[in-house]
Protein backbone atom coordinates (compact mmCIF):
# COMPACT_ATOMS: atom_id res chain seq x y z
CA UNK A 1 0.00 0.00 0.00
CA UNK A 2 2.48 2.28 0.78
CA UNK A 3 5.02 1.62 -2.49
CA UNK A 4 1.98 2.10 -4.53
CA UNK A 5 1.15 5.60 -2.41
CA UNK A 6 4.96 6.41 -3.59
CA UNK A 7 3.90 5.65 -6.94
CA UNK A 8 1.10 7.72 -6.97
CA UNK A 9 2.52 11.01 -6.16
CA UNK A 10 5.76 10.21 -8.22
CA UNK A 11 2.88 10.49 -10.89
CA UNK A 12 1.19 13.45 -9.95
CA UNK A 13 4.33 15.78 -9.46
CA UNK A 14 4.66 18.02 -12.04
CA UNK A 15 7.91 18.02 -14.32
CA UNK A 16 10.27 20.55 -13.34
CA UNK A 17 9.66 22.91 -16.56
CA UNK A 18 6.27 23.49 -15.36
CA UNK A 19 7.48 24.65 -11.73
CA UNK A 20 10.42 26.59 -13.00
CA UNK A 21 10.15 30.40 -12.48
CA UNK A 22 10.32 31.17 -16.03
CA UNK A 23 8.85 35.08 -15.22
CA UNK A 24 12.20 35.60 -13.28
CA UNK A 25 14.25 34.75 -16.56
CA UNK A 26 12.09 37.09 -18.27
CA UNK A 27 12.20 39.58 -15.57
CA UNK A 28 16.16 39.41 -15.33
CA UNK A 29 16.07 39.68 -18.76
CA UNK A 30 14.38 42.82 -18.99
CA UNK A 31 16.18 44.40 -16.57
CA UNK A 32 20.10 43.07 -18.41
CA UNK A 33 18.74 45.12 -21.64
CA UNK A 34 17.56 48.03 -19.49
CA UNK A 35 20.89 48.11 -17.75
CA UNK A 36 22.51 47.22 -21.61
CA UNK A 37 20.87 50.43 -22.89
CA UNK A 38 21.67 52.77 -19.58
CA UNK A 39 25.72 51.33 -20.25
CA UNK A 40 25.98 51.85 -24.09
CA UNK A 41 23.51 54.62 -25.15
CA UNK A 42 24.92 58.06 -24.28
CA UNK A 43 21.18 59.49 -23.94
CA UNK A 44 20.06 57.21 -21.76
CA UNK A 45 23.72 57.40 -19.86
CA UNK A 46 23.35 61.28 -19.38
CA UNK A 47 19.20 60.25 -18.03
CA UNK A 48 21.04 57.90 -15.26
CA UNK A 49 23.29 60.49 -14.23
CA UNK A 50 21.09 63.28 -13.74
CA UNK A 51 17.99 61.27 -12.33
CA UNK A 52 20.57 58.68 -9.84
CA UNK A 53 21.54 61.10 -7.62
CA UNK A 54 17.72 61.36 -6.31
CA UNK A 55 17.49 57.99 -5.06
CA UNK A 56 19.11 58.85 -2.05
CA UNK A 57 16.50 60.91 -1.07
CA UNK A 58 13.88 57.96 -2.17
CA UNK A 59 15.64 55.45 -0.06
CA UNK A 60 15.87 58.10 2.83
CA UNK A 61 12.19 58.97 2.78
CA UNK A 62 11.26 54.99 2.84
CA UNK A 63 13.16 54.13 5.83
CA UNK A 64 11.78 57.28 7.77
CA UNK A 65 8.54 57.17 6.59
CA UNK A 66 8.40 53.39 7.21
CA UNK A 67 10.22 53.61 10.92
CA UNK A 68 7.75 56.55 12.00
CA UNK A 69 4.68 54.53 10.41
CA UNK A 70 5.41 51.42 12.18
CA UNK A 71 5.13 53.35 15.40
CA UNK A 72 2.26 55.01 14.90
CA UNK A 73 0.59 51.88 13.70
CA UNK A 74 1.66 49.98 16.25
CA UNK A 75 0.39 52.41 18.61
CA UNK A 76 -3.03 52.74 16.86
CA UNK A 77 -3.47 49.05 16.32
CA UNK A 78 -3.40 48.34 20.01
CA UNK A 79 -5.48 51.42 20.43
CA UNK A 80 -8.25 49.97 18.90
CA UNK A 81 -7.98 46.56 20.82
CA UNK A 82 -7.84 48.63 24.21
CA UNK A 83 -10.80 48.57 26.66
CA UNK A 84 -10.76 52.24 27.00
CA UNK A 85 -13.44 53.45 24.77
CA UNK A 86 -12.63 56.74 24.16
CA UNK A 87 -8.60 55.23 22.92
CA UNK A 88 -10.45 52.63 20.75
CA UNK A 89 -12.61 55.26 19.13
CA UNK A 90 -10.31 57.96 18.79
CA UNK A 91 -7.72 54.93 16.92
CA UNK A 92 -10.79 53.36 14.70
CA UNK A 93 -11.35 57.31 13.68
CA UNK A 94 -7.68 57.97 12.54
CA UNK A 95 -7.74 54.41 10.58
CA UNK A 96 -11.24 55.00 8.71
CA UNK A 97 -10.38 58.84 7.60
CA UNK A 98 -6.95 57.79 6.51
CA UNK A 99 -8.34 54.98 4.55
CA UNK A 100 -11.21 56.41 2.98
CA UNK A 101 -9.04 59.48 1.19
CA UNK A 102 -6.76 58.58 -1.71
CA UNK A 103 -3.34 58.91 -1.15
CA UNK A 104 -2.47 62.15 -3.22
CA UNK A 105 -5.24 64.41 -1.86
CA UNK A 106 -4.10 62.94 1.25
CA UNK A 107 -0.62 64.52 0.53
CA UNK A 108 -1.33 67.89 -0.68
CA UNK A 109 -3.85 68.17 2.94
CA UNK A 110 -1.52 66.78 5.17
CA UNK A 111 1.67 68.27 3.34
CA UNK A 112 -0.03 71.90 2.67
CA UNK A 113 -2.54 72.77 5.19
CA UNK A 114 -1.96 70.32 8.53
CA UNK A 115 1.73 70.24 8.75
CA UNK A 116 1.86 74.15 8.31
CA UNK A 117 -0.02 74.68 11.10
CA UNK A 118 1.34 72.45 13.26
CA UNK A 119 4.82 73.95 12.34
CA UNK A 120 3.39 77.33 13.35
CA UNK A 121 1.89 76.46 16.72
CA UNK A 122 5.31 74.74 17.58
CA UNK A 123 7.61 77.70 15.73
CA UNK A 124 9.31 75.15 13.88
CA UNK A 125 10.32 75.27 9.85
CA UNK A 126 9.21 71.74 8.45
CA UNK A 127 11.15 71.41 4.93
CA UNK A 128 8.88 69.91 2.08
CA UNK A 129 10.88 66.59 2.12
CA UNK A 130 10.11 66.32 5.91
CA UNK A 131 6.29 67.58 5.38
CA UNK A 132 6.37 64.53 2.80
CA UNK A 133 7.80 62.00 5.13
CA UNK A 134 5.66 62.98 7.46
CA UNK A 135 2.70 62.61 5.52
CA UNK A 136 3.72 59.12 4.08
CA UNK A 137 3.70 57.88 7.82
CA UNK A 138 0.55 59.08 8.87
CA UNK A 139 -0.53 57.22 5.46
CA UNK A 140 0.70 54.33 6.17
CA UNK A 141 -0.20 54.40 10.16
CA UNK A 142 -3.29 53.81 9.36
CA UNK A 143 -2.67 50.35 7.29
CA UNK A 144 0.16 49.30 9.48
CA UNK A 145 -2.50 49.69 12.62
CA UNK A 146 -4.71 47.02 10.51
CA UNK A 147 -2.22 44.95 10.38
CA UNK A 148 -1.27 45.33 13.69
CA UNK A 149 -4.85 44.61 15.00
CA UNK A 150 -5.33 41.78 12.38
CA UNK A 151 -1.61 40.07 13.56
CA UNK A 152 -2.78 40.14 17.34
CA UNK A 153 -6.38 38.90 17.05
CA UNK A 154 -5.00 36.29 15.14
CA UNK A 155 -3.13 34.59 18.79
CA UNK A 156 -5.39 32.47 20.30
CA UNK A 157 -7.21 33.65 23.23
CA UNK A 158 -5.99 30.95 25.62
CA UNK A 159 -2.04 32.35 25.18
CA UNK A 160 -3.33 35.94 26.81
CA UNK A 161 -4.89 33.72 29.56
CA UNK A 162 -2.13 31.66 30.04
CA UNK A 163 0.38 34.47 30.71
CA UNK A 164 -2.26 36.00 32.83
CA UNK A 165 -2.57 32.76 34.73
CA UNK A 166 1.63 33.04 34.85
CA UNK A 167 1.02 36.44 37.04
CA UNK A 168 1.83 38.82 34.23
CA UNK A 169 0.24 41.93 34.11
CA UNK A 170 -1.87 42.82 30.79
CA UNK A 171 0.77 44.91 29.54
CA UNK A 172 3.52 41.88 29.81
CA UNK A 173 1.25 39.25 28.58
CA UNK A 174 1.11 41.74 25.37
CA UNK A 175 5.31 42.44 25.18
CA UNK A 176 6.22 38.61 26.41
CA UNK A 177 3.96 36.09 25.21
CA UNK A 178 0.81 37.62 21.99
CA UNK A 179 3.37 39.97 20.13
CA UNK A 180 6.34 37.62 19.84
CA UNK A 181 3.72 34.85 18.11
CA UNK A 182 2.04 37.94 16.12
CA UNK A 183 4.83 38.71 14.23
CA UNK A 184 4.53 35.70 12.51
CA UNK A 185 1.44 37.33 10.97
CA UNK A 186 2.70 40.50 11.16
CA UNK A 187 5.90 40.49 9.12
CA UNK A 188 5.42 39.71 6.03
CA UNK A 189 2.45 42.09 5.10
CA UNK A 190 4.78 44.71 7.00
CA UNK A 191 7.11 43.73 4.11
CA UNK A 192 4.86 44.28 1.86
CA UNK A 193 4.07 47.88 3.05
CA UNK A 194 7.74 48.85 3.50
CA UNK A 195 7.35 47.97 -0.80
CA UNK A 196 4.65 49.83 -1.33
CA UNK A 197 6.05 53.18 0.56
CA UNK A 198 9.02 53.06 -1.72
CA UNK A 199 7.19 53.31 -4.83
CA UNK A 200 4.42 55.66 -3.03
CA UNK A 201 7.65 57.96 -2.81
CA UNK A 202 7.19 58.68 -6.70
CA UNK A 203 4.54 60.97 -5.32
CA UNK A 204 6.37 63.39 -3.50
CA UNK A 205 7.09 64.72 -6.90
CA UNK A 206 3.99 66.54 -6.34
CA UNK A 207 5.51 68.48 -3.45
CA UNK A 208 8.56 69.45 -5.50
CA UNK A 209 10.95 67.03 -3.15
CA UNK A 210 13.79 65.59 -5.59
CA UNK A 211 13.58 62.07 -5.48
CA UNK A 212 14.19 60.24 -8.83
CA UNK A 213 10.70 60.67 -10.30
CA UNK A 214 10.85 64.82 -9.63
CA UNK A 215 14.44 64.53 -11.86
CA UNK A 216 13.58 62.77 -14.12
CA UNK A 217 10.50 65.42 -14.41
CA UNK A 218 13.33 68.00 -14.78
CA UNK A 219 15.15 66.57 -16.61
CA UNK A 220 12.82 65.33 -19.94
CA UNK A 221 11.03 68.88 -19.50
CA UNK A 222 14.86 70.14 -19.92
CA UNK A 223 15.67 68.24 -22.74
CA UNK A 224 12.62 66.87 -24.11
CA UNK A 225 13.96 63.31 -23.60
CA UNK A 226 10.90 62.39 -22.18
CA UNK A 227 11.30 58.22 -23.14
CA UNK A 228 14.89 58.32 -21.28
CA UNK A 229 14.02 60.12 -18.11
CA UNK A 230 11.13 57.98 -17.61
CA UNK A 231 12.67 54.21 -18.75
CA UNK A 232 15.57 55.27 -16.24
CA UNK A 233 12.92 55.76 -13.61
CA UNK A 234 11.44 52.69 -14.28
CA UNK A 235 14.91 50.83 -14.22
CA UNK A 236 15.34 52.01 -11.08
CA UNK A 237 11.85 51.35 -9.61
CA UNK A 238 12.04 47.96 -11.19
CA UNK A 239 15.54 46.92 -9.35
CA UNK A 240 14.94 47.73 -5.90
CA UNK A 241 11.28 46.47 -5.91
CA UNK A 242 12.32 43.25 -7.42
CA UNK A 243 15.25 42.50 -5.13
CA UNK A 244 13.05 43.78 -1.63
CA UNK A 245 10.30 41.23 -2.99
CA UNK A 246 12.98 38.58 -3.21
CA UNK A 247 13.89 39.38 0.48
CA UNK A 248 10.59 39.50 1.65
CA UNK A 249 10.15 35.83 0.13
CA UNK A 250 13.27 34.21 1.79
CA UNK A 251 12.05 35.71 4.87
CA UNK A 252 8.45 34.21 4.69
CA UNK A 253 9.85 30.79 3.71
CA UNK A 254 12.15 30.94 7.02
CA UNK A 255 9.27 31.98 8.87
CA UNK A 256 7.05 29.04 7.33
CA UNK A 257 9.90 26.67 7.95
CA UNK A 258 10.66 27.43 11.88
CA UNK A 259 6.71 27.25 11.97
CA UNK A 260 6.90 23.80 10.48
CA UNK A 261 9.88 22.27 12.72
CA UNK A 262 12.20 22.34 9.92
CA UNK A 263 15.88 23.22 9.76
Amino acid sequence: MTILLKKRRVRDSRPWWDTFPWWGLIVLALLGWMAWQISFNSDYELAWDRIWPGLRVTIRATFQSFGIALVLGLLVGMGQLSKNVFLRNIARTYVEIIRGIPILPLIFVVALILVPQVSDVINLSINFEMRATVTLSIIYGAYMAEIFRGGIQSVPPGQSEAGRSLGLSRRQTMNSVVLPQAMRAIIPPLGNDFIAILKDTSLLSVLGVLEITQRARQFSASTFKFREGYFVVAFIYLLLTLSLSVLLSVLERRMTRDRKGER
